[in-house]
């Protein structure tokens, strides 16, 4: 199939130096905010590239959980493809992409684990659904059917009626300390604006670069 006709102008919006702001993590938090205002489904969902033992890359799709000038996190199984990879490469990309804005950023920089007490506080915020299900899966495991998994639900369903659930030793969060920020503002023929932050060393500060699209 040639796809090579598959075009579309970007037309919304521009971005200038002007415009930014000096610290990243609040313009990525007015960004993130514009994104919720305009009903972006899933404004949190973002692509997490980690690096295998052997150097592939991989991809995947998880849910931006919380975010402040320490970092953005995450949570996931501690068994899972992506944990493994973080704990042999603590080096990873994170990027969001709101199409309805025509927008996308991409973050990168160590990541690191999150204490006990902050994935305890986050499990018990979820639906008791997900908490079971973070128990029912070991992510990224071979299974001989979906059959596996409903069975195991259905036990620990019953092993905890009327109790409370308590968060997996193999199940948590994960903080990314941002290195590197860029905005990208989708812009007619092709020309786009983007924007790179970079963090100097010494005490905190960003240098901010246009980039030819």
């Amino acid at each position: 199939m040639d796809t090579g006709s598959i075009r579309t102008d970007y037309l919304k919006d521009g971005l200038d130096r002007n415009g930014l702001d000096q610290d990243p993590f609040r313009q990525f938090e007015r960004w993130f905010t514009q994104a919720l205002d305009a009903d972006v489904a899933e404004p949190n969902a973002l692509q997490l590239a980690t690096v295998a033992p052997d150097g592939r890359p991989a991809l995947r799709t998880v849910l931006l959980k919380s975010f402040d000038e320490q970092g953005f996190v995450f949570f996931t199984n501690h068994g899972s493809r992506k944990a493994k990879h973080m704990r042999q490469h603590p080096q990873v990309s994170l990027l969001f992409f709101w199409k309805e804005l025509e927008r996308q950023v991409e973050i990168t920089g160590a990541v690191t684990p999150v204490s006990r007490e902050v994935s305890e506080s986050y499990f018990h915020s979820r639906p008791r659904g997900s908490q079971l299900g973070a128990w029912v899966s070991a992510q990224s495991s071979v299974i001989a059917s979906r059959a596996v998994l409903e069975a195991r639900l259905a036990q620990l369903t019953e092993q905890y009626r009327d109790q409370e659930i308590p968060l997996p030793d193999f199940w948590g969060g994960y903080c990314v300390q941002p290195e590197r920020f860029e905005f990208w503002q989708g812009r007619s023929n092709r020309l786009h604006d983007r924007f790179e932050y970079r963090l100097q060393a010494g005490p905190a500060q960003w240098t901010i670069s246009r980039l030819s699209p």
